[in-house]
């Protein structure tokens, strides 16, 4: 994948949304495809082996050596919508709403939401795939285009450390936690003065794409502007993609965080044959494609998928099911 600055071939994306107010997924997915897909994002669920997850009142309760007990337990596992709605006594349907499977209030709070007997399911992630997922995903696009070596990826540019900026704070920073007192003082200092930081002069804070890059053209979408890349999509149908790809987040490998890069918010090739769409408010992956294609998706027992009509209504109010 290389950066382009010529964000034209992304143009008829805009001509198929939807007004960004519109309360259907078009607001950010294209019409005019054969069928829709929409893949759920994993959730995770957290339990104790022996004994329900504490209330924050218990657990405020214990001694040190009680809670550190208790993380230790702590089991962390992926699980699926499937067995949060059944461990919730709710129905799982092509356009079911995290919040409304784990019963939560709506003016509530439904990050993590605990089970009758315990176990607490944390909602899925927003906005991004895990690279092996995406990779099981392009393994069946890929069949699905005339032209698999060539398309484009793009990227929100909101993304946090994407991109550099002109500013007086680093676009995020990596702390190193020590005994050293003065090293940490000074950090404190540069994290806690804006007084000062108000009056200092702006310098360039790299991100990780180059400046050149970070001050380019954006491929501008409704609500969303984009990063575009053009390249070989097959290469995303591959596990190890991240190793190839120019927004790989080398900056945090240098601090000892394995090789990462973030997946992609649009993704499609040449022929315009599919469009994957990872909008960063939706707790879901949608896919426009040929009929063949999103069968092949939602057949992959790998994946959680469902097809969609078109017009769906993924708001968060869209799941009629379980009011």
């Amino acid at each position: 994948m290389q950066w382009i600055s010529d964000t034209s071939p992304g143009d008829w994306l805009r001509e198929r949304l939807d007004d960004p107010w519109n309360a259907t997924m078009h607001a950010v997915v294209p019409h005019g495809y054969a069928a829709y897909a929409r893949v759920l994002h994993p959730p995770t669920v957290r339990s104790l082996p022996d004994r329900p997850m504490p209330s924050f009142d218990e657990f405020d309760a214990m001694s040190e050596a009680e809670r550190q007990s208790t993380f230790d337990r702590i089991v962390v596992a992926p699980t699926t919508w499937a067995e949060t709605a059944s461990a919730f006594g709710t129905i799982l349907h092509p356009l079911a709403q995290w919040h409304r499977i784990v019963r939560a209030a709506p003016d509530g709070d439904w990050s993590a939401s605990v089970t009758p007997d315990g176990r607490e399911f944390t909602e899925p992630m927003g906005g991004a795939i895990s690279a092996e997922m995406l990779a099981t995903i392009a393994s069946h696009l890929v069949a699905h285009t005339t032209t698999p070596d060539a398309g484009f990826a793009a990227l929100w540019e909101g993304t946090g450390g994407l991109l550099g900026n002109l500013g007086h704070t680093p676009s995020r920073a990596f702390f190193t936690v020590g005994d050293d007192p003065n090293h940490q003082a000074m950090l404190d200092r540069s994290v806690h003065d804006p007084f000062n930081n108000v009056f200092r002069t702006h310098t360039w804070q790299e991100g990780i794409l180059s400046r050149e890059i970070s001050e380019g053209p954006r491929l501008q979408l409704p609500n969303r502007d984009h990063v575009l890349f053009h390249g070989d999509v097959g290469e995303f149908a591959r596990p190890d993609w991240v190793l190839g790809m120019p927004w790989r987040d080398t900056p945090a490998e240098a601090h000892g965080f394995p090789p990462a890069a973030q997946s992609p918010s649009i993704l499609w090739p040449d022929d315009r044959a599919w469009v994957l769409v990872t909008e960063v408010d939706y707790d879901s992956t949608i896919i426009a494609g040929s009929a063949e294609s999103i069968a092949a998706i939602c057949a992959d027992e790998r994946l959680e998928a469902f097809a969609i009509p078109e017009n769906a209504d993924l708001t968060w109010d869209g799941d009629e099911v379980n009011r």
